[in-house]
């Protein structure tokens, strides 16, 4: 995983300020996989901060030129990054696609949605990392159709050992704004929480799927 200190902590940052991410040891989450969990993040309530998502755009376009250079197309994982990445494609003067987690069940049955064509360059855009399951399908359907995939940029990851194996294995660089690692310093700090609290959060990353049983 690519990142910077500076960017990952100043969006950590931002991501608290507006609840995006949510922080509560004390009376976890439970998360759709049923897992329990200290922290929620919907990177979604970003497009409703004008500055703020503009500020996840500019470092989006000007991160992705650097990491990956200036792709063809810009994709968006469905639904979570449609907005976001419609935002970094239009910073680009790029193409915007789509990827929905399957192809439709009527109509012309599309996966990928807007025009793409075979032997296009890809950088995909996400909001959030947490097992990568659902983002490398998203690839492997962009893959599928004949794009050639640069890597993938997401607001947040979570950094578990599961993601970091997956991506590894599927030879696809990913790059974040934010992660885990920068959130809890951060958090401690501004007083989000304390340092007992932020000791359950590490520990909570190590075994999630496990984590309060």
């Amino acid at each position: 995983m690519i990142f910077n200190k500076d960017t990952a902590s100043k969006t950590a940052e931002l991501l608290l300020q507006i609840n995006a991410i949510k922080l509560n040891p004390g009376n976890p989450f439970t998360w759709a996989s049923g897992w329990k969990s200290p922290i929620y993040c919907d990177n979604r309530v970003t497009l409703s901060f004008p500055p703020i998502r503009n500020y996840l755009k500019e470092e989006f376009a000007r991160n992705i030129e650097r990491q990956f250079g200036k792709p063809d197309v810009i994709a968006g994982v469905a639904t979570g990054a449609i907005g976001i990445g419609l935002l970094v494609a239009e910073a680009l003067a790029l193409p915007f696609v789509y990827v929905r987690p399957e192809p439709k069940k009527h109509g012309r049955m599309n996966q990928i949605e807007g025009f793409l064509q075979k032997g296009q360059s890809v950088v995909v855009i996400e909001d959030l990392i947490s097992t990568g399951k659902s983002s490398l399908m998203a690839v492997e359907a962009l893959k599928e159709s004949g794009a050639v995939v640069k890597g993938m940029a997401a607001i947040f990851s979570y950094g578990f050992h599961e993601s970091t194996k997956a991506f590894k294995e599927a030879n696809l660089d990913l790059y974040t704004l934010s992660n885990y690692e920068s959130l809890l310093p951060l958090a401690v700090t501004k007083k989000y929480i304390t340092e007992d609290e932020e000791r359950t959060l590490a520990e909570w990353r190590v075994r999630p799927s496990t984590w309060g049983e």
